[in-house]
C-alpha cells in the first residue's frame, strides 16, 4: 500500500454557538490540513507512471479547498439572525455557511469530502487547530 500526503494552511475565525467556555467567543486559528490518500496499484503509463498520484495536483487540489475558507469567519448555518448577516454583509466581512458547528472534528470532514468527491482514495485529513491539538477523521 501506498500513502501520499501534503498539507496546507489557512486563517478562519470561529466561534461556537451553545459551548460554555472560552471559544464561545468568536477567536481566529492558524488552521493546518494534512491529507493523505493512499492506493495499491502505482500508474502504470504515461507522464505519471510510477506515482500513486502527482504531488502537484493533489497539492492544487488541496489548496483550492483550503483557500474557500481562508480569511473568512467560519459560522453554523442559521446560527445567526438577519441583523448579524446584514452587519457583517455591510462591514464587508466575509464569511462561508457550514453545515455543522465549525469544530475542528467537522472541518476533518469537510476537507475529507472535498477531495473524495474528487475521486482520491482518502485516507485520512488531520487539522491542527493549535500546533498541539489536532483531531484526524478517516472513514
Amino acid at each position: 500500500m501506498y500513502f501520499l500526503k501534503t498539507e496546507e494552511s489557512f486563517d478562519a475565525a470561529h466561534f461556537l454557538k451553545g459551548y460554555n467556555g472560552k471559544c464561545k467567543n468568536m477567536h481566529g486559528h492558524r488552521w493546518r490540513v494534512e491529507v493523505e490518500i493512499c492506493g495499491e496499484e502505482l500508474n502504470k503509463e504515461g507522464q505519471y507512471r510510477g506515482m500513486l498520484v502527482d504531488f502537484s495536483i493533489l497539492k492544487r487540489d488541496l489548496k483550492n479547498a483550503v483557500d474557500l475558507l481562508d480569511h473568512k469567519i467560519l459560522i453554523e448555518k442559521d446560527v445567526l439572525d438577519l441583523k448579524m448577516l446584514s452587519f457583517l454583509e455591510e462591514e464587508k466581512y466575509e464569511y462561508v455557511k457550514l453545515d455543522d458547528i465549525p469544530t475542528a472534528e467537522h472541518l476533518a470532514k469537510y476537507f475529507y469530502d472535498q477531495l473524495k468527491n474528487k475521486d482520491y482514495n482518502m485516507h485520512f485529513v488531520r487539522i491542527y487547530e493549535t500546533p498541539n491539538n489536532c483531531i484526524t477523521y478517516a472513514e
